[in-house]
């Protein structure tokens, strides 16, 4: 029987490629027909980065469980859909419709293996293949994606390559704001206005490297609420100590991306993976 491990042509099937289905589709944000681009750019990274192995990690609808534990998560997008002109609305159904079509002839390419469920964010799914890596045979993986979210996985055996750059974010080539080790609770503190992700208030970049440098993680700086300090930057965080165990649970993908995706749909990757299909 062909297992997950041996479905490749002449590239390391111990090379996995992760791609982060919808963001590699907005390289053509403005094109309504983009199937084959799309699918020859997948193949040409996959050759680039001598990866034997193809995931296409998609969402669907949405994660289920991060509207659970914060219902204002992402409602931001809804707005801004609303604001379209009628033409955008017409060019971005025509965009989506494509998108459609992009996953199901992935999902016909026996080289490529499309993981979407119904309430779950490719994050979770990109998440969970990286931190059970080695548990499936893989011995390095590179993620393609231009969220920076995504780094919060990268370790010494996962990178990441943006196509909007067209750089690699790596260990030795990391440039966020804070060290690898500190990210999680760098974005905890700050917040992330794109996914709606309200941060402290009046805390930004210094006064959250600050505050990491004084305290530790943040979940380091929530043992030690109250803090001391008259500011109102240390009132805001006295106030909101609640908010951080929020954000902690949307924000770190590693620690709740089993419970993001679901035990049936978890079940369901590992029969997947065991059996190349």
């Amino acid at each position: 029987m062909a297992t997950f491990a041996n479905k490749v042509n002449n590239r390391l099937p111990e090379n996995l490629m992760i791609v982060d289905a919808l963001n590699l589709c907005f390289r053509w944000r403005n094109m309504s027909s983009y199937k084959n681009d799309y699918i020859a750019t997948v193949k040409s990274l996959a050759m680039s980065y001598n990866a034997g192995t193809i995931i296409v990690c998609a969402d669907w609808g949405g994660s289920t469980y991060r509207k659970g534990v914060y219902p204002e998560y992402k409602a931001n997008r809804k707005e801004l859909v609303e604001k379209q002109t009628p033409e955008e609305k017409e060019m971005s159904r025509k965009f989506f419709n494509e998108y459609e079509r992009v996953l199901e002839e992935l999902d016909k390419d026996k080289d490529i293996t499309v993981l979407r469920y119904k309430g779950v964010e490719a994050d979770d799914l990109a998440a969970y293949l990286c931190s059970r890596l080695h548990d499936y045979g893989f011995k390095q993986a590179w993620l393609i994606s231009s969220d920076r979210d995504w780094d919060l996985l990268i370790n010494e055996y996962v990178s990441r390559f943006s196509y909007v750059t067209r750089k690699e974010q790596t260990l030795d080539t990391w440039d966020n704001p804070v060290p690898p080790k500190d990210y999680i609770s760098y974005k905890v503190l700050v917040g992330d206005t794109g996914d709606n992700v309200p941060g402290v208030p009046g805390v930004g970049h210094n006064r959250a490297t600050y505050l990491i440098d004084k305290y530790g993680s943040a979940m380091d700086i929530y043992d030690a609420i109250p803090l001391a300090g008259k500011q109102k930057f240390i009132q805001a965080i006295n106030d909101n100590k609640d908010q951080l165990l929020i954000n902690y649970e949307l924000m770190d993908l590693v620690t709740f991306c089993q419970e993001a995706i679901g035990h049936a749909n978890v079940q369901d990757i590992g029969r997947r993976l065991a059996f190349g299909e």
